[in-house]
């Protein structure tokens, strides 16, 4: 045989492979990485879309938890994950500020990850401990600057949602205050409950049903307009920080080198997941909204997190806020 039919042969045997592989991924179950504990937001975003995916794909998807101080370690392991399918990794607004935040990030959000797409938007609430002492959002403010060097804040560690909340926070009504860092939000809002803390700014996927319960007191949204499962709680921007928005939106990674036909698969899954109605509800109950299907897409979150890279670098730098 000459090198031109071991080429063709060769060729033919790939072409082959890959069509086997398109048809048979996945034959075994698919691990979701989360990088933070069992029982914050992230986490509860996880279950209630790997759920609705199983359907689409016909494995499980099983939920992996990695917590880590600013959610750092599960891209890491995703990254180092062999790309073939099985590993992939849910994370929020933290993939984009983690290169600002850390000098020695051992992964790079824009070159180390396939992108599967957008997951959903959820706002922000700005909740303390049920037995705190303002009644509304002016005695709070008034108490906590009159009081800075006491309240204590609490957030689940440097580059997740609640400190970059409170960063802008504090920056926004001109105040320093004390920081309790956690690693994960389950052990802050575990806190936050107790009353070993004063109060934190936490997404609604982990305080809607704390606030209904009356287990703790909100002031505020950090949406641009109200939240529908929370209607009579203000926005910040109706009770004077004007310009305040923050919302944490969720994605789906993969290792770098993915083949093409598993993304395809999982983008598939990830889209018939967020039709779902029963996921749809299910975010609706917890603040959340569903991205359409045409942002559950690669390009989609390609674009979506170089915007946030640039968004949210130039904020944390100006306010010098640095981990190792």
């Amino acid at each position: 045989m000459n090198a031109r039919s071991l080429f063709a042969a060769f060729a033919l045997f790939l072409a082959a492979a890959d069509g086997a592989f398109a048809q048979s991924y996945p034959t075994r179950p698919v691990t979701m990485v989360v990088p933070f504990a069992a029982g914050g937001p992230t986490d509860t975003v996880a279950r209630v879309v790997a759920q609705a995916m199983q359907k689409s794909l016909g494995q499980t998807v099983v939920v992996e938890n990695r917590p880590s101080a600013g959610g750092i370690l599960a891209p890491e392991v995703v990254k180092n994950a062999k790309p073939d399918g099985y590993t992939i990794l849910i994370h929020h607004i933290g993939m984009a500020t983690t290169p600002a935040l850390y000098r020695q990030l051992r992964y790079n959000p824009l070159a180390d990850f396939e992108y599967i797409g957008l997951i959903n938007d959820v706002p922000m609430t700005l909740v303390a401990r049920a037995n705190f002492p303002a009644k509304d959002f002016k005695e709070f403010l008034a108490y906590v600057k009159a009081n800075k060097d006491k309240v204590t804040y609490a957030n689940a560690g440097v580059g997740a949602a609640s400190h970059l909340c409170g960063m802008l926070f504090m920056s926004a009504i001109e105040t320093d205050l004390l920081t309790v860092p956690y690693k994960g939000t389950a052990p802050a809002m575990n806190d936050l409950l107790g009353g070993q803390v004063d109060f934190m700014c936490d997404q609604t996927t982990n305080t809607t049903a704390q606030i209904k319960a009356g287990k703790v007191k909100v002031y505020a949204v950090t949406s641009a307009k109200r939240v529908a499962s929370l209607p009579e709680v203000p926005t910040l921007q109706e009770l004077g920080l004007k310009g305040f928005e923050v919302g944490i939106w969720h994605g789906l990674y993969a290792p770098k080198g993915t083949p093409k036909e598993a993304i395809d698969k999982l983008v598939a899954a990830l889209q018939a997941a967020l039709k779902d109605a029963d996921v749809n509800k299910r975010f609706a109950e917890l603040g959340a909204t569903a991205y359409p299907p045409e942002k559950a897409t690669p390009a989609a979150l390609a674009a979506h997190l170089k915007a946030e890279i640039e968004k949210w670098g130039p904020i944390i730098k100006k306010a010098g806020v640095y981990a190792d």
